[in-house]
This record gives C-alpha cells, sequence and structure tokens, in this order.
C-alpha cells in the first residue's frame, strides 16, 4: 500500500517533520516528489501538495474560515449545534468526532464550548490536523479552544468499543466519505478530491456506525448529503435537512426501547 510521504521545505523545521513523520508513520524524503501527493512543511503549516490539479489543502482553526465562524458564527444555531443536542441550560456535552478530516466540524463544536475527542484514522489527514492544532495552540484568539479538541490517531470503529463506560461520550459524530457516485453532479471541493485520492472512502461504515451506536451515552449524529443514502443499520430517530446537507440522529435510549443494539 502507498504511504504519502512526507517533505521538509525549511531546514529550520526539520525536528517538526522528524516529529511528524514518527508520530504518523510517514517516511521523510528528502526531495520534494515530482508526481502524485505528498505533505510538504513549509514556513508556515503543513500542506498536502500535488502537481497541478489544485492547490494546497490543510487543516486551519486560526485564519480564514475558521475566524469567519469564531468572529461571525450563528452559535448554538448552526446546524451542527443543533444536531448534537446544544440548547438552554443543558451541560454541554463531549463529542467524539469519529471521523474528523480536517476537523472543521470539530473546531465549531469547541468553539461552543464542547470537549471534543477528534478521531482521525488517516496518518495524512492526522498530520495536518496535529499541525493546525499546534497553530491554534499558539495564537492568543484560539489557544481556549484549541485545549478542549484533542487529537487521536485510530480508527473509530476499533478505538470506541475500547472505551472504559466511565470515559464514554455524551455524543458521536460521523461524516463518513462515501463513493463520488453518493455526491450525484454536486462541486466535489478541492480536499475532497485529494482526501479520496490519498485517504480513500469509509467502505466500513455500517460497522463505525454500530460501534458509535454502544459508546454514545445519548445520540450519534451522521452527517450526510441531503440526498446521499442512509448509513446502513438502525432507521435513525429524527433527520435535519439543510440546503444541501442532512443529519440523522440516533437517540440511544429511544433506539435501546425499541430493540437492542446487538
Amino acid at each position: 500500500m502507498f504511504t504519502t510521504p512526507l517533505y521538509c521545505a525549511e531546514a529550520a523545521r526539520r525536528d517538526s517533520a522528524h516529529q511528524l513523520a514518527t508520530r504518523f508513520a510517514l517516511p521523510l524524503v528528502r526531495q520534494r516528489p515530482s508526481q502524485g501527493y505528498w505533505l510538504e512543511l513549509g514556513a508556515e503549516r503543513l500542506e498536502l501538495l500535488t502537481i497541478g490539479k489544485h492547490g494546497a489543502v490543510y487543516a486551519e482553526f486560526v485564519d480564514g474560515a475558521a475566524k469567519h465562524r469564531r468572529e461571525q458564527g450563528g452559535g448554538r444555531g448552526q446546524p451542527v449545534a443543533k444536531a448534537i443536542g446544544l440548547k438552554g441550560a443543558k451541560p454541554l456535552p463531549h463529542v467524539v468526532d469519529a471521523t474528523a478530516g480536517l476537523g472543521r466540524d470539530s473546531f465549531v463544536l469547541a468553539s461552543l464550548g464542547c470537549q471534543v475527542t477528534m478521531l482521525e484514522r488517516s496518518p495524512v489527514a492526522a498530520a495536518l490536523l496535529a499541525d493546525a492544532l499546534e497553530r491554534a495552540h499558539r495564537h492568543p484568539d484560539t489557544q481556549a479552544i484549541a485545549a478542549r479538541m484533542h487529537l487521536v490517531h485510530a480508527n473509530a470503529a476499533l478505538w470506541l468499543p475500547g472505551l472504559p463506560v466511565a470515559e464514554r461520550p455524551e455524543v458521536v459524530f460521523v461524516d463518513p466519505m462515501f463513493p463520488d457516485s453518493d455526491k450525484k453532479n454536486a462541486a466535489v471541493k478541492k480536499e475532497m478530491q485529494a482526501f479520496q485520492q490519498v485517504i480513500g472512502d469509509d467502505l466500513d461504515s455500517a460497522e463505525l456506525l454500530q460501534a458509535a451506536l454502544l459508546a454514545a451515552t445519548q445520540r450519534v449524529v451522521v452527517k450526510r448529503p441531503r440526498l446521499g443514502a442512509a448509513i446502513i443499520g438502525p432507521t435513525p430517530s429524527a433527520v435535519m435537512n439543510g440546503k444541501s446537507t442532512r443529519f440523522d440522529l440516533y437517540i440511544v435510549k429511544a433506539l435501546l426501547s425499541a430493540k437492542p443494539l446487538l
């Protein structure tokens, strides 16, 4: 199986590159690749690059869209906040983002005060997240938010069943990557193109949903394209539809009263 290489473009960051390569089992190369995809650590950040197809893909919690969300975001009125059950004086849940990707939903939830555990099995995505988190920890505007975000490089379908009872989260959030056919004619964003080339689809989504249902104490939230197929498994307790996205909600108490999960 091909492993995405890591190239360090800045001599001053060689130690950081070695740490990333060791932590995520990435091959560290001395020359910038001339084909395929690779991770490149520059002066500012870690990026996923390729020749000619699109620009750099990276995780970002300080600037750009993340900054806009912090300053202009809709608070608890945001769809993802409603989906995980943020309302009134109800205690903020611990959320496990089982398919963290570039961490955007995790960042929104952490910015609203939730403790978020980000699970990511891809070494490429996990490395991008680790780099973004490090930068967020250093910036005064995002230090408090980053402190509520914990990255775990692991397969969620295997990690969730191993949780002790006392550490089970209230909410498990799942945003699986499905094949292109599931996206109909919608334009695929550049990072999705890159991720599908480098990371691949989540073909074990049914197993992940089952693990999530057994781990969450309150609900499992599955994010899907509005017209996308549901994950094979129990029927959602409720569905929240948006313009291009929907959330399938699985309320654990309701499912348990209906029939056993096993």
